[in-house]
């Protein structure tokens, strides 16, 4: 049965191909020139940086935040990298997860501090929040083709939207959960607005919002073998091969290595939330 007729799929066409490209290409080169060479910038950074040098970093900043266990399992992460001959396309992959997650958090803590302190922001934002979460990752692949061509920008921009809605919802939690008492206390003493979010709200948040700089982490290194169906560079790269000429060592060697990476980045910065 079919009452009725709504070819969404004619006008999403009709209004991409005959408003939004010819209106928005120059506007969207220009964002993905910037992204592109930031990326590079990165990237190139690391890579000039001796691999010995990244580690023995990595490992004593694991020691100092965490303990002599993530500096050991650091160790042999490292080793393990080196190994299998991943370690270009686990800086790639790195570079790709910072530049990402910076932008998540440069977007993400102001809003979910907007959010926290206005109702009707709140009632705007957490509609798109879910909207963000609930979609499916593959589509959001579609509108980053489609602005931003092939390769590691277009991955960038959809790690973008998949990865910042925990660090929004973390944030808005943090500045709402200040203990009311504290608060109650600083406005008796004459606190504006500004020094009551500046020097209690926030503070007291940065647990949570360290908590949800770690979920966006997380997510934008879990969009790694999605995004290289894009032409993302890195680790991703290397499991897709290993899936798409079914050779399950290169896949595994890939997908170890996310994993070493994940569970690094992610003990580092749940260990510096509960410190500070």
């Amino acid at each position: 049965m079919n009452y009725f007729n709504f070819p969404i799929e004619d006008y999403t066409n009709n209004f991409v191909d005959n408003w939004l490209l010819p209106n928005t290409a120059e506007f969207f080169d220009k964002i993905s020139d910037f992204l592109r060479a930031f990326i590079n910038m990165v990237t190139d950074f690391l890579l000039f940086i001796p691999a010995e040098v990244i580690v023995v970093l990595v490992i004593l900043v694991a020691w100092k935040v965490s303990g002599k266990g993530l500096a050991l399992f650091a160790l042999i992460g490292g080793f393990y990298v080196g190994a299998v001959d991943l370690w270009d396309e686990s800086i790639q992959t790195v570079a790709i997860v910072i530049v990402s997650t910076a932008i998540s958090v440069l977007f993400g803590i102001p809003i979910g501090v907007l959010t926290a302190l206005n109702k009707t922001a709140d009632r705007i934002v957490r509609p798109l929040l879910d909207f963000m979460q609930t979609l499916p990752s593959f589509v959001y692949l579609i509108p980053a083709i489609l602005l931003f061509g092939l390769g590691s920008v277009p991955a960038v921009i959809a790690t973008f939207v998949f990865a910042t809605p925990p660090v929004v919802r973390m944030t808005s939690l943090g500045v709402k959960q200040a203990p009311e008492d504290v608060i109650e206390a600083s406005r008796a003493f004459g606190s504006t607005r500004w020094q009551l979010l500046v020097k209690i709200q926030f503070p007291l948040a940065i647990p949570t919002i360290m908590a949800g700089v770690n979920q966006t982490m997380m997510l934008a290194l879990s969009m790694a073998v999605i995004a290289s169906m894009i032409g993302a560079p890195g680790l991703g790269d290397t499991v897709l091969t290993g899936i798409s000429t079914v050779n399950i060592g290169l896949g595994l060697s890939g997908g170890l290595a996310i994993v070493v990476m994940a569970i690094i980045l992610d003990r580092i910065t749940q260990s510096i939330g509960k410190k500070s």
